[in-house]
């Protein structure tokens, strides 16, 4: 368990650093990608690419919905501007037309798409990478792959990655069938970073129902490791009591007021810029974290193209000794490529931009 952010400070007024900067924008276009992570799930997402002045800036949109991925971009408003006025149009916009999303976060993730476009977009205009732009430093990364064990639960796709990567850590999802035995060999394995018991998501496949005694025995099984997105009811909160310096959360967290509206200040929380959407507001919540003594972590969001590279980048610069569930995409296939790099990860940011330079 780890929740520092290395020898670096972030000083308030992350976005005036970029807000100002030009933007020009021309045309966008769309580019689905899929993968198939299970039998049961193939990830879905779409590329979005902003044009003009003769560059090109990739964001990624992360919705779960596959029906929400469509072929048409929403209509942006063309011409010079700021990243701060696009981004303030872009807030008015109807993101979805005719489709309504069942999750409200899905703007948020939408909104992120485009955001982090714009971004890669002005500073590519600009001439600037990102970490020259905030005065900021990337670092070797550290991350953790996060991977379901099935029902019943087996050790088999930690095996598999350890095979790669002996020491890779790990941040799972426990579920009911980790009975005593289970959760004793996941001990002996010694690699398990954090659990998240998805304790705020209903009519999802990761759906999770709030059971103490699970809760009990994990906390008490894994004395090191986070505890992430519990559901408090008075029986969960017994049998986390002694742990809840441990707790983090993820699923409630959008912005600083959230935060802020948490019963407990937490020790560590995970950011997950799509989730939060605005550039804005996530150097919002960065500040917020320096300020407060907060510790973060990086969350992911299953990309599979450009959005992960990005998340990468960011948690190298806000939080790159933490436990990142940020690893690079391949460790989430069934079957992944032996050549995988293991953590922690040296990235080579692009020289101008918002981007990894692959």
């Amino acid at each position: 368990m780890s929740a520092t952010r290395g020898d670096q400070t972030v000083a308030g007024g992350l976005w005036a650093r970029v807000r100002d900067l030009p933007l020009t924008l021309e045309q966008v276009e769309l580019e689905p990608l899929r993968a198939a992570f299970s039998p049961e799930f193939e990830r879905r997402t779409t590329v979005v690419q902003l044009h003009g002045a003769g560059h090109e800036g990739l964001g990624e949109d992360v919705i779960y919905d596959p029906d929400l991925h469509v072929a048409d971009p929403i209509a942006l408003p063309t011409g010079e501007m700021t990243l701060a006025s696009f981004s303030a149009r872009l807030g008015e916009l109807d993101l979805f037309g005719a489709l309504t999303p069942e999750q409200p976060a899905y703007r948020r993730y939408r909104i992120w798409a485009y955001e982090s476009a714009a971004l890669d977009l002005a500073l590519r205009q600009a001439g600037i990478s990102l970490h020259a732009a905030l005065r900021l430093r990337p670092q070797p990364l550290r991350f953790v792959v996060s991977t379901r064990l099935g029902d019943p639960a087996s050790l088999d796709p930690l095996k598999l990655r350890l095979a790669i990567a002996p020491g890779m850590r790990f941040k799972l999802d426990p579920t009911v069938s980790w009975d005593d035995a289970f959760v004793a060999s996941l001990v002996d394995l010694g690699v398990v970073d954090s659990v998240d018991l998805k304790g705020f998501y209903e009519g999802t496949i990761v759906d999770n129902p709030a059971d103490p005694e699970l809760y009990r025995r994990v906390a008490e099984a894994f004395p090191d490791a986070w505890i992430e997105d519990p559901k408090l009811t008075p029986q969960t909160e017994e049998a986390l009591a002694p742990h809840m310096g441990r707790v983090t959360w993820d699923a409630p967290i959008h912005e600083v007021g959230d935060i802020e509206a948490l019963a407990i200040k937490p020790r560590c929380i995970n950011v997950k810029p799509s989730r939060i959407g605005s550039l804005q507001d996530l150097f919002a919540v960065y500040e917020h974290c320096e300020r407060e003594g907060i510790a973060c972590y990086g969350g992911g969001q299953s990309e599979l193209g450009v959005g992960r590279g990005q998340i990468q980048y960011l948690a190298s610069l806000f939080h790159p000794d933490a436990s990142n569930d940020v690893a690079p995409s391949g460790w989430n296939l069934p079957d992944p490529p032996k050549d995988l790099p293991g953590s922690p990860l040296t990235l080579a940011p692009a020289p101008v931009g918002f981007r990894l330079d692959h």
